[in-house]
């Protein structure tokens, strides 16, 4: 029998509220690679977000962008990107609306305006900084997800236009961009098959909107104390929060660690 897997969250799971790995969360996840269970990144990020969090948990592998974009043990296997013209679609909306865009490469991410006050909240609830621009970066590299930064009204204008597309809000006035059906659970059936694996022995551990699909695909789904309502309505498990051992106490209450690993 194959052993499980266990897909992690970032923001809000793995990262406390205030944006920093937890001791017992770092040594939750050794103690899993200690057993030879795989450990795994499932995130609305992209990759050059979260290289310090893989360097710093050992891992290497990951679903990425909301599903968009999966590795495993360093290799590319699977991706899907969105379509240029779309994307100079939306840009071209977006600007005679004073609103703005993200574009999300493998390598990076870019903006398209500057000093624009949502996209400085946005980045301000990360602890990142503002990001480089460059209006036509969805012309230089595949882009797996774009972020939509406007008000909860202005959104609808764009889900009215774009059917094809899902905008899932991740904060006040910033919004996910992917293909519709696209999640982080499809990335991670993908990721699955590639290991011959089973869904039923995989774990989930999330807090937000973008991690209920997950946490119902997977056989155990963990939502963090510190999740919405309807991540925790979709899980199996519920654990402590993220600033309160969330990882290693639900890593105890799955049955994946035992008793007395001290935090």
């Amino acid at each position: 029998m194959k052993q499980p897997i266990v897909f992690f969250d970032i923001d809000g799971t793995l990262l406390d509220d205030k944006k920093v790995l937890p001791a017992s969360t770092k040594k939750a996840v050794r103690q899993l690679q200690d057993k030879g269970i795989q450990t795994v990144i499932a995130t609305g990020r992209v990759p050059k977000m979260f290289y310090w969090i893989q360097k710093e948990l050992n891992i290497d592998s990951y679903v990425s962008m909301n599903g968009q974009y999966v590795v495993y043990q360093g290799k590319e296997v699977y991706s899907n990107p969105i379509k240029p013209s779309v994307l100079q679609s939306m840009s071209a909306i977006t600007a005679r609306n004073g609103h703005a865009l993200a574009y999300c490469s493998h390598e990076d991410y870019k903006v398209s305006e500057r000093n624009h006050p949502f996209i400085e909240a946005s980045f301000d609830s990360l602890m990142m900084p503002y990001p480089e621009v460059d209006k036509e970066y969805y012309n230089e590299l595949s882009i797996y997800q774009g972020h939509l930064y406007c008000g909860e009204k202005d959104a609808q204008q764009y889900i009215d236009h774009f059917l094809d597309f899902s905008f899932v809000k991740w904060h006040d006035v910033a919004y996910d961009i992917l293909p519709r059906g696209a999640s982080k659970a499809i990335g991670i059936r993908r990721l699955l098959e590639v290991l011959d694996m089973d869904e039923k022995s995989a774990f989930a551990f999330g807090d937000g909107l973008n991690d209920i699909e997950m946490l119902t695909t997977v056989g155990t789904g963990v939502a963090m104390g510190n999740a919405v309502p309807e991540a925790k309505a979709a899980a199996d498990v519920i654990t402590t929060s993220s600033s309160k051992n969330g990882i290693l106490n639900g890593l105890i209450k799955v049955g994946l660690l035992e008793e007395g690993i001290a935090s």
